[in-house]
């Protein structure tokens, strides 16, 4: 297992988020306010230029101090001064837009640490267990894969609403869209598994030029956390410890680049996240996420079509991340949250099993660059209408 510069400890997560909410909100909206470390300005900003300068990332999990009950104390002070800013009679709209965008924030670090962990527990050649006592999948089979069809036609694309949604999904503008299908459910396993024992991985022919340099550099021959056992066959490492594979769950752990290759070895193509948007604009929002407990993606059920569409694994769509029509990042440090990544990157759409159900919609723009493995990311296929 490859050590990962995007991997942070559990500790750093729990000291950024506060360190997010001491910057941003009461910083600026107490006049006579006194951070609790003139350190932890430096130690836990995580990109924020515009704020001052930073520890590097990758040294994150050498930081032996300050100790975790120095964390604790440092939160504990925060969320003391936080309750008392939320007791006065009147807040500014202004922060109180920022305190919001803060706990959204929050629950997108919460994702983090369990991907973090696994890969921190991967890294482990005792490969511990965080979960116990969560039952494998048991589904005897996989529902037959269907494509749904779209018409060709011009629709609305991004957030509308009232409530909150960050900036990279807004402007609301209107897209043109050609006729297409897209896949009632996730793929599985089984189906990457047939991938990988056709040679998938020593075929360039499916493969785009910078995804085969990549997978052949770093010795890429099946997704991140699959194994072979001695008699040949395949496990993958859970959060509940390592298991056998399960061929009806969605497979996990790919990176755009292997998501593209199944994609044109399947015949078929990955969405752009304007037809994933489409397709999930009128679907509840309702799957395996966090609260579920499993942590682990599950089998598709056919109780309706599409399904899996949030929930379970992060979709790779062929969309760079790219800004909206007309949109501009909110002013000030703020505005570094989401715009100056919008280079280098591919679109996900939908949340996984680690996601928090109340942290998504179907406009959510998540993203991440083409080699990212570590995130629960997985496969739907689209194709074009003939």
């Amino acid at each position: 297992m490859q050590s990962m510069d995007d991997a942070s400890p559990v500790k750093w997560h729990l000291a950024h988020t506060t360190w997010f909410f001491e910057t941003f909100v009461l910083g600026t909206a107490i006049s006579d306010y006194k951070p609790f470390s003139p350190d932890f300005r430096f130690l836990f900003n995580s990109y924020y230029q515009s704020v001052g300068g930073q520890h590097p990332r990758p040294r994150r999990g050498l930081l032996t101090r300050p100790t975790l009950d120095d964390v604790h104390a440092y939160r504990d002070t925060v969320d003391l001064c936080m309750k008392d800013l939320l007791a006065r009679a009147e807040v500014a709209p202004s922060v109180l837009d920022v305190i919001e965008l803060g706990l959204h924030h929050e629950q997108q670090h919460q994702e983090l640490i369990l991907t973090d962990v696994k890969h921190l527990f991967a890294s482990n050649p005792l490969q511990p267990a965080y979960l116990k006592g969560v039952p494998a999948s048991v589904s005897s089979r996989s529902p037959a894969l269907q494509w749904l069809p779209h018409r060709e036609g011009l629709y609305w694309i991004g957030y509308g609403g009232s409530s909150f949604a960050f900036d990279n999904e807004s402007p609301r503008h209107r897209v043109f869209l050609r006729a297409f299908e897209l896949a009632s459910r996730l793929v599985t396993n089984a189906e990457y598994l047939a991938f990988v024992e056709d040679g998938g991985y020593e075929r360039p022919e499916f493969w785009l030029s910078d995804g085969w340099i990549v997978a052949r550099a770093r010795g890429w021959r099946a997704p991140l956390y699959w194994d072979r056992d001695g008699s040949g066959g395949w496990f993958s490492l859970t959060l509940a410890g390592l298991r056998e594979l399960s061929p009806h769950e969605p497979v996990c752990h790919v990176s755009l680049y292997e998501a593209d290759a199944f994609a044109r070895w399947s015949g078929a193509r990955l969405p752009a996240e304007t037809e994933w948007e489409l397709a999930a604009a009128a679907a509840s929002i309702a799957g395996n996420f966090v609260e579920s407990g499993r942590l682990h993606p599950t089998a598709a059920s056919a109780d309706e079509w599409p399904t899996q569409l949030f929930g379970d694994v992060w979709e790779w769509t062929q969309s760079p991340y790219a800004p909206y029509p007309g949109y501009q990042p909110p002013p000030g440090p703020l505005g570094e949250y989401n715009g100056k990544f919008m280079c280098n990157q591919f679109v996900l759409r939908g949340g996984s099993c680690v996601t928090p159900r109340s942290h998504i919609r179907a406009t959510y723009r998540n993203f991440f660059p083409p080699d990212a493995r570590w995130q629960f990311s997985g496969i739907r296929l689209a194709r074009d209408c003939d």
